[in-house]
């Protein structure tokens, strides 16, 4: 395993800042300087000299339609995208220990989407989406589906494909007008504005962060 993963599985550092570390000569294998690149084994002793403890930030963001995934403030980064089509919550955060727990479909987190079709919803769309679709080979994991019209629906997934709901619809012949995302696991979009961000904290992290790290 590569230093800078370890020490990020370790909670010492994010990978970003185990690298700032080892350029900075603190990180040491079996008493010897550690080298970006440098690899762990299980019986390896790692030291890391007068680290400060990262104060780690995160925060809810409401993208707007129109503008790519990415951050307003540099020191953030986004855990997972949505398209510039789409709009809704994302997560920012500096916290890189979380991505793969957060990420990785194996972890089944949910996410909530609420979709609206340019087509009226045909009589066998929820049972088609909730049982799977086969996208390009792909056959999606069971999902939740609400009715809320006849053509808009909410939806409940625990992966995140590219595109994954748009080409979900797609197959089943019908074509998505609006994606806008409301929830990533207990995290809500609430009614924060477009294009503005509110941190985290208190118990709401508490419950995310415990949901997240106790699969790390």
């Amino acid at each position: 395993m590569r230093i800078n993963k370890y020490l990020a599985l370790k909670k010492i550092s994010t990978r970003r800042g185990a690298d700032l570390l080892i350029q900075d000569k603190k990180v040491f294998i079996n008493k010897k300087l550690a080298v970006l690149g440098s690899q762990v084994n299980e019986t390896d002793v790692v030291e890391v000299k007068d680290a400060k403890p990262t104060a780690y930030k995160y925060f809810t963001y409401n993208k707007p339609i129109g503008i790519e995934t990415n951050s307003p403030q540099e020191c953030l980064f986004p855990l997972g995208r949505l398209d510039k089509a789409s709009h809704g919550l994302m997560i920012l955060t500096n916290d890189g220990r979380i991505t793969d727990q957060l990420l990785n479909p194996k972890y089944s987190h949910e996410k909530e989407y609420v979709v609206r079709t340019k087509e009226k919803l045909r009589s066998n769309f929820k049972q088609k989406m909730e049982a799977g679709v086969n996208i390009e080979g792909y056959v999606t994991k069971p999902c939740k589906i609400k009715i809320l019209s006849e053509n808009t629906f909410k939806v409940i997934i625990t992966e995140g494909k590219k595109h994954q709901i748009r080409r979900m619809c797609a197959n089943l012949f019908q074509e998505v007008a609006d994606l806008k995302r409301e929830r990533i696991m207990n995290i809500k979009l609430g009614n924060l504005k477009p294009n503005t961000l509110k941190e985290i904290k208190s118990e709401e992290l508490a419950i995310f962060l415990n949901q997240v790290l106790r699969q790390s």
